[in-house]
Formats: structure tokens, C-alpha cells, sequence
């Protein structure tokens, strides 16, 4: 049996059950997964959903503790269990479980899976971060509508079997249905209602996470997620509803909580309301990824939001993105990377980015452009960076550009380049007009591709260099699109030492850090 083949069956085969069994039907409806890679370990996740559509959002699942037993093996027919236990999922936490499992040797591949009530799950394939400069194989992938397609990215991508997979927010949208289907059409229909209280976060949780493609993803490889904005609600902002509704503050701590407990997080992450998703991890000494929040802690979008002329707001140094704290605990980490390469997750289009054709310039005041200093400050401190390389989603189509310290000045040095990718599934099938596409380049000469179907990045990362193909999918609207590569970039390492001054000047230039 090859790799793939075991992935893509069941585990039954080679686990004998208990024959105690209380549930009529099997609670690993929602697959497994795994996620945050550490030299030692990673966590394992799975939630138990006996019917996961039920409309409680309760999973069918009893009001009682339900005991799940786990196994970490070195080969695929669990033939040497290296690490096992057993875990209590809780009804208070939607019957998941996140296990984090620690001791194991570097840089290999490792299987594992689930038993509970008689039932044995799907097995998985998961990874140790490497310990040296060993070359790295990961695929970025963001947004996800479930109503515009389906998700045939997700098992191409599969296919591919990365090492990690990096995905960049809006995992799902909270939209009831055909609340956000003018452009793209609905292909499938979201459950019931919008997202508004624990109860429908849970239950639009499941629905996605019901769908094989997106299982098949998260079996394959270990995880590095962090949330955008439709996790909770569309272009929010700190503790700023963008529709002005009330009990915003109530329906984010139940929105973080949802994604917590469908999501491979360390047990640390969930922190009362507030839901900790910057954090860092290192592949030996190879590479550092450096994943940010880019929403919990800014400031509201300025002038009313979207894309806009004219806005000097967004041009104020005290507006922030990350807040002071972020800010300083990034800095930190980049000053203190020993690694040959410093990779930035994050969710919305670092490089400017011109949307009006001709005089004047209008932009997304929802991205960096909204936060200029800020963005300004950043990109300084990336001058005096180790090969950094900024990963984004959240744009549902394909960029690649340069990231200067002043986009104006065709003479200013990149200091990084920005690997945008597109969806997974928003905006459907993509390409209903290629002609803006040609302008848009022209528009942006620091922009050098886009495109707007259906896919995702993946890379291979050696200490030489980054190699990244784009990849595409020609139609989602039916099942059983191959992917292709559209666009293939190398980045070689560079060996010039880091640039204190670009720094000293990008800060001066900017102004101070922005304010918590």
C-alpha cells in the first residue's frame, strides 16, 4: 500500500475495536488533523461529531466527557507506536481534542490516529520540524467559500504531500446563505443563518470541515493557521464591528472559541477572549516563520473603509495593525533569528497597490495601504532581515511583487518579496475579465503577476534559494479540475549582511511604533 493510498482509506483495517460502542454512528466524521511543528512534536486535533450538521452545533455528540485514545507511530501501518494516550473530549468544548505531543526525533514524517467509542478514525500523516538546514517543502492556501465551489484545490494540493501546509485566514465565511454569492454564484449553500453565536460557529465549522478535499488537506501534513476576518465577521477590526452591531465583543469570544476547537491550536493559544494566533515556528536552522495577527489588535480601517481615493487618515504614523505589543514581539523575533531564511504569514496585500487606472491612486484601505507608516516601519525593518520572504492571502487571486520601503521611487531597493495566493474557493471559477489584468500590472510595476483563478502556492525552500510555482485551477463550479502551474518564481539567498541603516531610515521616515 502506497502513501497516498493509506491516507485516502480508513484506519479500521488496522486497528482492531473495542467492541463497546454507544454512538450508532461514527464520530470521526470530521476527519483529523495536526498542526504547529516543533523540533520535538506537534499537536493532534479531532472533534467528535456523531451528526455534525445537527443544529445545535452540538455534533450529536452526548452531554458527557467521551474518552478518546490516540497513537503516534513511526511507519503507516502503526506496526512501532512511539507515543499513545487518552484524552477526555468535553461537551463544553464541542468534543475536541487537541493533543500535543513532545519527545520525538527531528525532521521525520510521523502517522497517527484516534479510537473512541468503538470507533477508529482516519489515520494521518504529520512531520517534526527539522533540526538543521534540511530543504523544506510547504504549500500557502487561504480563503475558502464553501457556497462558491468546490474544494478541489484542497486535494490537489494534497496530492502534492507538502511537509506543512501555512494557511492564511478565512478558513470559513460567516455569511448565511447566498449572503456573498452576486459575483461568484452558489455553487453549495451554507447551513442556516448567519454566524452569530457559538452555537452557528460550530455548526458552520462542521460543514466545512464535513468535506473530504478539505480532510484530505489536513491528513497529508501538519498545519500553521491563523484567522482574517470572516472567521468572525467581514473587515473587522479590533473590537470595531464593521456593521456597527451589538454584542460584537460577545460574538468574537464565540467565534475564537468555535475556530479553537476546530483548529490544530496548542491548548495555550485560547486565552479567555482573546484568541493567540502570532506566534512563531522554526525549521532548524533553516527557516523561521513568523505568523501574524493582523486583525485583533489594529485600528479601525480608516475613512469608512474600502477602496477609496484620497484618504490622508491612513497616512497617520500613530495608526497601528498590529498593535505596540505585536509589534514589539515581531521585532524581537526578527532581530533574533539565527535562521537563513525569515518567511512572514499574514493575511491582507502588503505591497500597495494602485486599483484606479491613470491619475490619482485608490486603495484597499482594509490592507497595509490603510496603515502606510506602519507598513513603512516594517518594511525597514525586513531591510536588515535575513532573506525575508512575506506570505499573504486574503486577495482570491494570485501577486507577486516587491516590497519597497517608498513605492513611488522606481529607484528604491527591495528589501522583500510579497508571494500572494489566491483562494482556495472565493470568487468561484475566476476570470469573468482578464483585460483589467494588463492594467492593473501597469499600474503597479512593482507587481510583476497576477492571476485571478482558483489555488495556491507551493514552495520548496533550500538554503540556496525559494522556489514557488503558483498554481491554478481552470473551474471549481464542478468536481475535477487539475491543477497547473500558471507562474514560477526562484529567489535566491542573498549573502549581503543585514542593513541597519535601511532600518534607522525606514524609522525615521515613518515615525514612532503604533500604540497598543
Amino acid at each position: 500500500m502506497d502513501r497516498r493510498s493509506f491516507l485516502a482509506a480508513s484506519a479500521a483495517t488496522l486497528l482492531t475495536p473495542r467492541t463497546t460502542r454507544t454512538l450508532a454512528t461514527d464520530p470521526f466524521t470530521l476527519g483529523v488533523a495536526s498542526g504547529d511543528p516543533s523540533a520535538d512534536g506537534f499537536v493532534l486535533w479531532t472533534r467528535l461529531a456523531a451528526d455534525p450538521l445537527s443544529g445545535d452545533g452540538r455534533g450529536g455528540m452526548p452531554s458527557r466527557d467521551v474518552d478518546v485514545e490516540w497513537q503516534v507511530a513511526a511507519d503507516e501501518r502503526f506496526s512501532t507506536v512511539v507515543r499513545s494516550g487518552t484524552a477526555a473530549a468535553r461537551p463544553g468544548a464541542a468534543h475536541s481534542v487537541h493533543v500535543e505531543v513532545a519527545g520525538l526525533e527531528p525532521g521525520r514524517d510521523y502517522f497517527y490516529r484516534f479510537r473512541s467509542e468503538g470507533r477508529v478514525s482516519p489515520a494521518g500523516r504529520t512531520r517534526t520540524a527539522s533540526a538543521g538546514e534540511a530543504p523544506l517543502t510547504f504549500a500557502v492556501a487561504a480563503c475558502a467559500h464553501y457556497e462558491h465551489g468546490y474544494y478541489g484545490a484542497y486535494r490537489r494540493l494534497a496530492e502534492q504531500e507538502p511537509e506543512l501546509v501555512v494557511f492564511l485566514g478565512d478558513y470559513m465565511y460567516e455569511y448565511a446563505p447566498s449572503g456573498y454569492t452576486a459575483l461568484a454564484g452558489r455553487v453549495r449553500t451554507h447551513s442556516p443563518g448567519k454566524c452569530e453565536t457559538l452555537a452557528d460557529y460550530r455548526l458552520r465549522h462542521a460543514q466545512y470541515k464535513s468535506d473530504p478535499d478539505l480532510q484530505a488537506a489536513h491528513a497529508v501534513a501538519p498545519w500553521l493557521a491563523a484567522f482574517d476576518d470572516h472567521e468572525i465577521e467581514n473587515n473587522w477590526a479590533g473590537d470595531v464591528s464593521s456593521t456597527g452591531a451589538a454584542g460584537f465583543t460577545r460574538r468574537r469570544a464565540d467565534a475564537f472559541r468555535a475556530y479553537y476547537e476546530n483548529m490544530p491550536l496548542r491548548r495555550g493559544s485560547l486565552q479567555g477572549a482573546v484568541l493567540r494566533v502570532n506566534r512563531r515556528v522554526s525549521w532548524g536552522t533553516l527557516a523561521r516563520f513568523h505568523l501574524l495577527d493582523t486583525r485583533q489588535f489594529r485600528d479601525d480601517q480608516a475613512c469608512l473603509d474600502g477602496v477609496r481615493a484620497g484618504c490622508d487618515e491612513r497616512l497617520d504614523a500613530r495608526r497601528t495593525l498590529l498593535g505596540a505589543g505585536q509589534w514589539r514581539w515581531l521585532e524581537e523575533g526578527l532581530r533574533g533569528s539565527g535562521t537563513r531564511w525569515n518567511l512572514l504569514g499574514q493575511q491582507i496585500m502588503m505591497a500597495q497597490r494602485d486599483y484606479k487606472v491613470g491619475p490619482g491612486r485608490e486603495v484597499n484601505l482594509d490592507s497595509w495601504d490603510g496603515y502606510a507608516a506602519e507598513r513603512t516601519r516594517l518594511l525597514g525593518s525586513l531591510a536588515g532581515t535575513s532573506n525575508p520572504v512575506v506570505l499573504t492571502g486574503d486577495a482570491h487571486m494570485h501577486h507577486l511583487a516587491e516590497l519597497k520601503t517608498d513605492f513611488d521611487d522606481p529607484d528604491a531597493p527591495v528589501v522583500a518579496r510579497e508571494l500572494v495566493t489566491t483562494s482556495i474557493a472565493s470568487d468561484g471559477d475566476g476570470y469573468r475579465d482578464r483585460t483589467w489584468i494588463a492594467e492593473a500590472l501597469q499600474e503597479n510595476p512593482h507587481i510583476s503577476f497576477i492571476d485571478q483563478r482558483r489555488g495556491y502556492l507551493m514552495a520548496r525552500l533550500t538554503r540556496d534559494e525559494l522556489s514557488v510555482d503558483f498554481r491554478t485551477l481552470d473551474y471549481i463550479s464542478r468536481k475535477g479540475a487539475p491543477a497547473r502551474t500558471a507562474h514560477r518564481v526562484t529567489i535566491p539567498a542573498s549573502e549581503r549582511p543585514p542593513s541597519q541603516a535601511a532600518r534607522d531610515a525606514a524609522a525615521a521616515h515613518a515615525g514612532p511604533p503604533g500604540r497598543d
